[in-house]
């Protein structure tokens, strides 16, 4: 809870601990890009004055009363303040202490641990984060923020002042104009910012995209005459042709919109005219964003009805696998009153979804082509495009197509679904795959020694989604997909068999209440014993995703394979005293699931017997 002093009708309010830390940092610490700070206040203001906009197509007065549109930069060199103003929606008392004093607690969390000391980086994060109005105290010693809701009378305004020490103040004031004005008073070695060319200079690079015109008013030296000038172009760059648009204006905009510092790895501009006429702009990041796999992160494409901002984060245009990917749509004949709830079941909107997808597959697809770039998108966005197997059936088939794997041949790298099926020979009817818990775990499990044998390459799944991921991918391209541990293997028909003995009759009846079944095995060539599940059981990957969510799971008894031409198993058939050969047994099965990377259910009890088969060892 904040603490609260009133006087004078002034409260006086402390930061949530999350904000002074996070102001702590951006104040005593040197950043190499300060002048973000002007790119986040820029594109707050900008959000403001299309909030403004969207809401006055139900109510026109709001924006008749503030009038066009624009944001305002005002230099005061004898004061040593740069003030940021825009007529947009305003906020009251209650909006103010909300957004100026406290941020979202997971999210700053996150990015204060993120925070490395690297001058670079930090910046950078900056913007990720979302923390932009805050970076106005990397280059002001006291920030004062005057606002007043669309709507309200001039005695409605409230002012907002902190020196970024842990406190700030609010109480009312009275402003002639709705909208937001941020008064930075500059630090001594920030003064480079009361500079016209300097502002000229930052507002070109990150901001001439904005849709409302930027303005810079100066107020010079007493004998100097106030200037006004427009310093940005103030158009839409996604309603330009393309071949007019240069590559630092595309990514200019990405970062504007998806406030990251870092380029975009990609993106594609297109324009459909026909019945259904809409223009898109849209971004492959080159980084996951801290909150991708936060369900209540707000995600989707910037949507404009004729030209008309209308929701920030429309996420009805693409499916969730892709929430990655930032940009703008732009549907002049959807209508101007749409909703959430009309979004959902429009038809025109699940028609321009469909074409989205396919045209941000398409994207992923030329990227993969890249051999630098595609491993750098595939470490950042491949377990969430995973998601796309299940969830969106009618491009399965595009989806799996991107996709990439590790592999059982070594130095083979990740490799695609595609390059598989190019290597395999040509008698080989099915893609074998392989899950485990780790990438490392998966190449050592004894499952690949029969593969190995044969020259057969086997696909390795490590992440957590892969099991469910691949319930949903039975086949690719007419060719079966089946794993390497499930169910009875039979490669060929020259597959050396191993037929069942007296011995594998004794560690059934010693085993009965740990595993299904105990077998004579077709895959191992090295190693003593393995697990392998049933063709209806449920991996250790789904068990623990159900688990975790809370959902029973069914219990799960696997089937033992033992390789009769194993030393060990050549020596246990010798075995003849009962008690002695079911602790050898138990020893066996524990030894099968430590390959899986499982734990015995007894670690207690494989403890003692691993004692006792060391003590004897060693007295004989």
């Amino acid at each position: 809870m904040q603490e609260h002093i009133v006087s004078n009708q002034k409260q006086t309010h402390g930061f949530q601990a999350e904000v002074s830390r996070l102001l702590n940092l951006m104040i005593h610490s040197l950043y190499s890009n300060r002048e973000i700070f002007l790119r986040e206040l820029i594109s707050n203001a900008s959000d403001a004055c299309d909030k403004l906009r969207f809401m006055s197509l139900d109510n026109p007065s709001l924006s008749e009363a503030s009038g066009e549109p624009v944001i305002t930069l005002s230099v005061d060199k004898e004061n040593g303040t740069l003030s940021i103003t825009d007529n947009g929606i305003g906020m009251d008392e209650a909006e103010v202490i909300e957004n100026l004093g406290t941020i979202a607690r997971s999210g700053t969390e996150t990015f204060l641990a993120s925070l490395s000391g690297d001058q670079k980086k930090d910046s950078q994060l900056i913007g990720q984060f979302g923390v932009g109005f805050y970076s106005a105290f990397i280059v002001a010693d006291k920030v004062a923020v005057e606002s007043r809701k669309a709507g309200t009378d001039v005695d409605a305004g409230v002012r907002w002042e902190s020196d970024g020490e842990g406190e700030f103040t609010v109480e009312a004031v009275n402003r002639d104009h709705v909208g937001t004005s941020v008064i930075l008073h500059l630090r001594d070695d920030a003064k480079e910012f009361l500079d016209p060319f300097k502002l000229r200079q930052v507002v070109n690079q990150y901001s001439d995209h904005v849709a409302f015109p930027i303005r810079m008013s100066t107020l010079g030296d007493a004998d100097d005459a106030p200037t006004e000038e427009t310093l940005n172009s103030a158009t839409a760059l996604w309603q330009r042709p393309r071949n007019d648009v240069s590559d630092e204006e595309y990514q200019s905009l990405y970062r504007h919109i998806s406030h990251d510092f870092q380029d975009a790895m990609s993106w594609s501009h297109n324009k459909v005219e026909g019945k259904l006429e809409y223009t898109s702009l849209l971004y492959v990041p080159a980084r996951a964003p801290f909150d991708l796999y936060h369900r209540d992160a707000n995600r989707g494409l910037k949507l404009y009805v004729q030209r008309v901002f209308i929701m920030d984060d429309a996420e009805q245009f693409l499916p969730q696998y892709l929430r990655f990917i930032k940009g703008v749509v732009d549907a002049p004949n959807l209508p101007l009153n749409v909703s959430r709830e009309l979004l959902q079941d429009y038809g025109p909107v699940k028609t321009i979804r469909s074409a989205l997808t396919k045209r941000v597959l398409q994207m992923l697809k030329k990227l993969g082509n890249d051999k630098d770039k595609y491993p750098a998108f595939w470490s950042q966005f491949g377990q969430v495009l995973k998601e796309g197997i299940g969830e969106d059936p009618d491009n399965r088939e595009a989806i799996a197509a991107l996709l990439r794997f590790a592999s059982s041949h070594e130095g083979q790298g990740l490799t695609s679904l595609d390059d598989y099926l190019e290597r395999k020979p040509a008698d080989q009817e099915k893609i074998y795959y392989l899950l485990a818990d780790t990438a490392s775990a998966a190449r050592q499990s004894p499952h690949l020694e029969v593969f190995r044998k044969k020259g057969i390459e086997v696909l390795l799944l490590s992440d957590p989604v892969d099991e469910w991921m691949i319930s949903y991918l039975d086949s690719y391209k007419d060719v079966k997909l089946v794993n390497a541990a499930r169910g009875e293997l039979n490669l060929d028909e020259h597959t050396e068999s191993q037929e069942d003995s007296a011995l594998v009759a004794r560690l059934k009846a010693s085993l009965a209440e740990e595993v299904e079944t105990v077998r004579a095995t077709r895959r191992l060539v090295d190693s003593p014993s393995c697990l392998v599940l049933a063709e209806d059981q449920l991996g250790p990957q789904m068990r623990r995703m159900l688990e975790a969510a809370g959902q029973p799971v069914p219990e799960n008894k696997p089937v033992l394979e033992v390789n009769l031409h194993h030393d060990l198993l050549k020596a246990l058939d010798t075995v003849e005293d009962g008690d002695r050969f079911n602790d050898l047994a138990a020893l066996l099965l524990d030894q099968a699931m430590l390959a899986e990377g499982q734990l015995p259910k007894d670690p207690a009890a494989t403890a003692r017997r691993m004692h006792q088969m060391l003590v004897s060892a060693v007295n004989n």
